[in-house]
């Protein structure tokens, strides 16, 4: 099913060939060893073809530089077949393989052997996701449609092999969840709360697809815990026959009998049903079982991670993606084109299917606008990940070793001999990014010059001089002069209207400014917070007015005060001779979040709201506890609209101020009576005159529109218009290029050279005499984030007299962060650490910072070195400490026993 293929080489494969399967890191490493040699004196010997599946892995973070090494050191008489469905720049991919490795071919496919159709899965309906044409939204699911339907009937559902209906309330005449008002643009506020009507739980979409006759389907969650859940919620749900249902049965009893260690006890109640997991968290064993019966129709769902997109032979009817983004570290992650397209590939049944489905489920945060925007971008181009690394630097370098010199025979010893700096740059500049750099990068750079000679010349046909010269060549000079005339008197205008605009905003800020030191005290009144998008969408904000900032006595605000991040809230700005300041004021959203503002954003105030009345008695007020639960945030805040008179920033709010939130009402249920606009009189007249100017500018507008020669001025202006539009192409295709051109920037040799000193310094390696030292050896060995400081701790004499639980305690400061504590949760399965370990692990980290030291010194970023903490919080050692404990106890028994856990 793959749309692009490179060959180097010939293309005859001996049919008699024999296949090994193996990771790319295997691979690589085993290049390491043949560096420079013919595939017959190398570790390569008799291998004819090394075929490179998922080869847009390049791309990828973690694993690209492993990829782009395997190309590299690959021998020329070694044929590469590159196989990947998602390349968006395969031009470019075959001109690199085919500088390294001579002649390539490039075979692309744009037809896929079973066509995808993409579906959307909503509550009470599975609706196409595109129009006929496959170009556009289908109309259905629009916002504005959406709001005018409701929700059928009833819906089916399947518990334990039986088919029932659930009636809906609505059907009574009632009126739908679904069915509010309609309004020109929804709030944030008003659309996160129609999606979350909208969003279907596990058990009806699984419901659409029995009904569509979609099953088998891969169903993909981003976690093993939500896998695992997912099979427990519709365990109960039958999708099998009896007849199937016994077919699983008898093998899942021949798979206990050959392999009794190896079954997931808490997964075979729905792998009876038809239902199963498949991700990382289970042995090979399982899954491979559970291929093999999915393959066999067998199984109908499969919940899966999105690892089991690529490289695994599971083709279903349908692939479902139960989310358009996943959590990370930094928080939510939209996914890419090339990740959804990867993933909706698994789709289509050759030879038994006529067309494969893709389900995008409707969640809180992605509807369907997002899906198509995701689908409409194209896929991403292959980008290279190429970085430097201790244990590349040590394996290109290294040449004799210093325990081993003695014994070795000459000839090993000059095969084993270390590659000088330039044999070595010589391989890292061929990497994909110094070739994209040095050939595309060229092509890059002279387009985005000749965009930048486009947009200054027609940048020079839209001045007003311009225009002017145009306007005489082309009208009368009898036109001309009455346009003109004209037009010098309606630029006056506008400027005086301006001018008028800009006092009428200042006085209602000051308005603003006065009714607020009112609310300073007493209730917390409620209020609305308006604000326009970079697509011109007007978006309102219920929230509780807290208080001005100033108002708080606190350093962390002092500090966020002098903060020049937000700056234009504290310049001064004259407003009929009188000096305004904006101030900038707190206010918690109906939605939990923070929000940071001037007077500029403030709509509308009423007099209702939170009483200033203490939960408890002899309590704080609600004012005081609400300004400490900001404190104990991060202050980190998004700024989501600007101006001249201040930003306007928001904040997520926390579990404790949820509560708080729920008592903003919705701006549809407070009364016009309870606004406040109690304005100044100097504000009433700033409006009135600004009204009186407009009608002013609008009156000349229509007399020159019924001069003589309008019609030849406005086609003059037409023009004008149409080379701004393509300026602003243009320049958004100059912003394009300007990215692209960041990202192919060549790199790799300076983290070369710059790893070559650390190792020098830290006598790790000779680079001169090309000795490797002992923790060298180490090193080059490990394969992992920063192998040397794993070498480090491997290579410390300290871990000797560590017994099995101490040991495991202090391996798991190295790999693990630890948990983080919540209050609401058990924590009865967190243990402290011992004073042993407490004090290896301060030992460590006094090593660990000379190597941080020795880094900065030569501007090493070699990621994070691992995880390391002088004082550790809580560790979670239990499972870990038993388990070394029993590899101590009884090696010989624990394999004989358990065989399939131990070769797991």
């Amino acid at each position: 099913d793959h749309n692009v293929g490179l060959l180097t080489g010939d293309s005859a494969i001996n049919k008699d060939a024999q296949i090994l399967i193996m990771t790319t890191e295997i691979l690589r490493n085993m290049l390491y060893q043949s560096v420079g040699m013919s595939a017959s004196d190398g570790r390569l010997f008799e291998v004819d073809v090394i075929v490179l599946d998922e080869v847009h892995y390049l791309s990828d973070i973690s694993r690209g530089t492993v990829w782009e090494e395997t190309v590299i050191y690959c021998p020329k008489e070694v044929q590469l077949i590159c196989l990947s469905a998602t390349v968006a720049n395969p031009d470019e991919l075959a001109g690199w393989i085919g500088q390294i490795h001579g002649k390539t071919e490039l075979v692309t496919s744009s037809k896929r052997p079973v066509p995808l159709t993409w579906h959307f899965s909503k509550k009470f309906a599975l609706l196409p996701l595109l129009d006929g044409k496959g170009k556009k939204m289908n109309r259905k699911l629009r916002m504005s449609h959406v709001q005018n339907i409701s929700s059928p009937k009833s819906e089916f559902y399947y518990v334990k092999g039986k088919r029932k209906v659930r009636t809906n309330k609505n059907e009574q005449g009632n009126r739908s969840p679904l069915d509010i008002s309609k309004q020109v643009q929804l709030s944030k506020h008003e659309v996160t709360n129609m999606r979350r009507s909208q969003v279907p739980l596990i058990r009806e979409t699984l419901s659409q697809l029995w009904e569509n006759d979609m099953l088998p389907a891969i169903w993909f969650i981003f976690s093993r815990r939500g896998c695992d859940a997912a099979v427990e919620y519709i365990e109960d749900c039958r999708l099998l026959h009896d007849c199937e249902a016994s077919e699983v049965e008898l093998e899942l009893r021949r798979f206990r009998m050959q392999y009794p260690d190896a079954v997931r006890e808490n997964a075979v109640k729905g792998l009876l049903r038809g239902v199963a997991a498949h991700h990382a968290g289970c042995l090979p064993l399982w899954k491979s079982f559970i291929e093999e019966l999915f393959q066999r129709g067998l199984v109908k769902v499969v919940f899966a991670t999105e690892t089991l997109a690529a490289g695994i032979n599971m083709p279903a009817r349908t692939a479902v993606i139960s989310s358009l983004s996943k959590r990370i570290d930094a928080g939510r992650q939209l996914l890419t084109p090339n990740n959804l397209f990867q993933m909706a590939g698994r789709a289509g049944r050759r030879g038994i299917d006529t067309v494969g489905h893709s389900v995008l489920v409707q969640t809180t945060n992605e509807g369907p606008e997002e899906c198509c925007d995701v689908i409409f971008a194209g896929l991403e181009p292959l980008v290279s990940q190429f970085t430097a690394s201790y244990g590349m630097v040590l394996n290109l370098l290294a040449g004799s070793k210093v325990t081993h010199k003695q014994k070795e025979s000459g000839d090993v010893k000059a095969k084993r001999s270390g590659r000088t700096l330039e044999e070595a740059r010589k391989l890292v500049e061929q990497s994909f990014g110094n070739y994209v750099g040095s050939n595309v990068m060229v092509a890059a750079k002279e387009e985005l010059e000749r965009i930048q000679k486009d947009i200054q010349h027609l940048s020079s046909e839209i001045t007003d001089e311009f225009i002017d010269r145009k306007c005489r060549k082309e009208l009368s000079e009898e036109d001309y002069a009455e346009i003109s005339l004209l037009q010098n008197k309606l630029k006056e205008e506008k400027k005086i209207r301006n001018e008028l605009k800009k006092r009428m905003e200042l006085e209602r800020m000051a308005a603003w400014k006065t009714q607020l030191e009112e609310f300073e005290s007493g209730h917390l009144p409620f209020m609305c917070l308006q604000y326009k998008d970079k697509d011109s969408v007007h978006h309102t904000i219920p929230a509780v007015f807290i208080g001005s900032l100033s108002s708080f006595d606190d350093q962390k605000i002092a500090s966020m005060l002098e903060d020049d991040s937000i700056g234009p809230g504290k310049q001064e700005v004259d407003s009929e001779g009188q000096h305004f300041c904006p101030s900038y004021y707190v206010a918690l959203s109906s939605d939990n979040s923070w929000y940071l503002f001037t007077e500029k954003w403030i709509k509308t105030v009423y007099q209702t709201g939170l009483p200033a009345v203490p939960s408890v008695e002899g309590g704080p007020l609600p004012r005081e506890t609400l300004k400490q639960l900001l404190l104990r945030e991060d202050m980190i805040w998004d700024k989501i609209a600007k101006s001249e008179h201040g930003f306007l920033l928001c904040m997520d709010g926390s579990l404790d101020t949820w509560s708080w939130s729920l008592n903003v009402p919705v701006l549809n249920s407070l009364s016009e009576d309870d606004k406040v606009e109690r304005f100044s009189q100097e504000h009433q007249a700033a409006v009135e005159s600004h009204k009186q100017q407009r009608r002013k500018v609008s009156q000349l507008k229509k007399t020159i529109r019924s001069t003589k020669g309008f019609r030849e001025f406005q086609k003059i202006i037409d023009m004008r218009n149409f080379t701004k539009e393509k300026i602003e192409r243009l320049e958004a295709r100059s912003r394009r290029l300007t990215r692209r051109i960041m990202q192919i920037e060549p790199t790799g040799w300076k983290e070369f050279l710059q790893i070559s000193n650390v190792i020098q310094e830290a006598r790790v390696l000779d680079i001169n005499t090309q000795v490797i030292y002992p923790l060298g050896e180490t090193a080059a060995a490990i394969r992992g984030e920063n192998e040397l400081w794993l070498a480090m701790v491997l290579r410390n004499k300290v871990l000797l007299d560590l017994k099995p639980s101490q040991l495991a305690a202090v391996c798991g400061s190295l790999v693990s962060e630890g948990i983080k504590l919540r209050p609401w949760k058990n924590s009865s399965f967190v243990y402290e650490p011992s004073s042993v370990v407490v004090g290896v692990i301060n030992y460590l980290e006094e090593q660990r910072n000379s190597l941080l030291d020795l880094q900065e010194k030569h501007g090493v970023k070699v990621w994070h070195i691992m995880f390391l903490f002088s004082c550790v919080f809580k560790s979670i050692v239990a499972l870990v400490t038993f388990l070394i404990y029993l590899a101590s106890w009884r090696t010989d028994t624990l394999r004989n026993r358990y065989p399939v856990c131990w070769n797991g």
